[in-house]
């Protein structure tokens, strides 16, 4: 049922993917004209309700990680005028995203909870939501990126592996998926950038220590029965492994490059969201 539904958070991985592609050397002379396109199609539409990156079968949704990815989008355009001197309205883009960060931090955080919620007006958690620091939305040390942590580790956390999201119903699927193998990497990278690195190595090798006699990884994993499940193997998985190694092994990883500030014109970070 995935290709009728609307996806807004891919836009924000494309928009990712080709700044991380251009820092490296590597994008070709259409790159930039196919983000422009993007952008202009995901400014009106970025407020939209949609499926979410769990391709939900229930009723569309405002999911605070889809709006997060939607601030991604801009903000690596804004980074690509400035930082590589290509041509776009990037004043008009600092605006869009200076109103799409105050929207997630107005409706997207609960201050019953301390934390960020799945979706605007839910109290459920979300695991995509450990994305918040590793994308640059907000800084590591901010109260909220803790809360929202320590959310997930007491709610969404079995032995160490976290599944994809907490309560039931709003996938309109049956219940007993595994935990998110994913998931579980993005909480390695959040480990790490919060200081917390011995957990991190630690959880790190749990995670590694599932893979298969030939290192392959599936795309869930159940932690009482001690088994993969779901595709197999899962690039996903792969691909957040890869990352999480490399934050560990370096002190500049892809979290930490991701999240580096670079727009002196940025819009300001509150300390408690808007009321």
């Amino acid at each position: 049922a995935a290709h009728s539904q609307v996806q807004l958070d891919i836009v924000g991985e494309i928009m990712d993917m080709v700044d991380a592609s251009r820092a490296h050397g590597v994008t070709d002379g259409e790159s930039w004209h196919v983000q422009k396109v993007l952008l202009d199609c995901l400014e009106s539409r970025w407020d939209e309700p949609g499926a979410g990156i769990w391709e939900i079968r229930g009723e569309p949704r405002r999911f605070t990680h889809s709006k997060v990815m939607a601030w991604v989008a801009v903000d690596r355009c804004i980074k690509a005028v400035q930082h590589y001197g290509l041509s776009g309205p990037a004043n008009r883009w600092r605006k869009l995203r200076a109103m799409i960060h105050h929207d997630i931090c107005n409706k997207g955080f609960s201050a019953a909870r301390n934390s960020f919620v799945q979706y605007y007006g839910g109290e459920t958690l979300d695991a995509p939501l450990l994305m918040i620091p590793c994308v640059g939305f907000l800084p590591v040390d901010d109260p909220r990126v803790a809360g929202t942590v320590n959310a997930i580790e007491r709610e969404l956390v079995t032995d160490g592996f976290v599944s994809r999201y907490s309560g039931g119903g709003v996938d309109g699927l049956p219940e007993g998926a595994g935990t998110f193998l994913a998931c579980s990497f993005w909480l390695v990278d959040c480990l790490e950038l919060m200081g917390r690195r011995e957990e991190a190595e630690r959880l790190l090798a749990k995670l590694i220590g599932v893979a298969n006699d030939v290192g392959l990884l599936a795309e869930e994993y159940d932690p009482v029965a001690r088994r993969q499940l779901g595709n197999f193997p899962q690039a996903f998985s792969h691909i957040a492994l890869v990352n999480s190694a490399l934050n560990l092994a370096s002190p500049i990883g892809p979290a930490r490059q991701r999240a580096a500030p670079h727009d002196s014109g940025g819009e300001a970070v509150p300390a408690v969201p808007a009321s």
